[in-house]
């Protein structure tokens, strides 16, 4: 996926789409919160690597590395919790997972979610939800803005993979507008280990998606 177009002039027309003159190759975008993202605070559950969390949370221009990875681990169930450095208004979740069976079914989103766990996740809707395609590429979900206005952490959670006994993500990114905080929160730290005791597996998840 790539958003940048080789035409020689923008000119005055409208277009459905965005224009990346001049932006970094490592923003990719104009609208890429990578640097809005507090990545020493990302976590993930039942992953195999824990520490490995903020790792997937890559500049543009190592979206499309399959090196770094982070991988679920008693069996095909992820979170990931992702939050930023201000408000953000989220326009759209950037996703890379794999390989085949090993990509996520779908993605449920909850904004700002702050203690998240399996147990927490089992009895709240999502904000929204998507179906994953199987790919190499990065999929672009955009997500309904008048749910994602003010967006301090956004939470996904991979109920189950396409087959395999475990989930694989690649690439986390996001798109939408920065603006700082009026008011700090006070950041909650997170378990780096979570006993994987305490993970049941989440039965029952609504098939039913909110597609982009």
């Amino acid at each position: 996926m790539s958003h940048n177009h080789a035409h020689g002039s923008c000119g005055d027309e409208s277009h459905d789409h965005d224009h990346d003159h001049d932006i970094p190759e490592t923003q990719g975008h104009r609208d890429n919160l990578f640097s809005r993202i507090n990545r020493d605070h990302v976590v993930a559950l039942n992953a195999a690597s824990p520490g490995k969390g903020p790792e997937v949370i890559k500049p543009w221009n190592e979206r499309l590395d399959e090196e770094t990875y982070i991988e679920s681990d008693a069996d095909d169930q992820m979170i990931i919790r992702v939050p930023f450095t201000g408000s953000v208004k989220l326009r759209a979740l950037l996703l890379k997972a794999g390989p085949a069976d090993q990509t996520p079914a779908r993605v449920a989103l909850y904004s700002n979610f702050e203690h998240a766990d399996f147990s927490a996740l089992s009895d709240r809707k999502p904000t929204q939800e998507f179906s994953i395609a199987q790919g190499r590429q990065v999929g672009e979900y955009h997500v309904m803005p008048a749910k994602f206005p003010t967006v301090t952490s956004v939470t996904l959670f991979f109920p189950e993979s396409q087959g395999a006994d475990s989930t694989r993500i690649y690439y986390v990114g996001f798109l939408g507008q920065w603006s700082e905080r009026k008011n700090e929160a006070v950041v909650t730290v997170y378990e780096a280990q979570p006993n994987l005791a305490d993970h049941e597996k989440i039965q029952g998840m609504d098939a039913n998606f909110s597609l982009p």
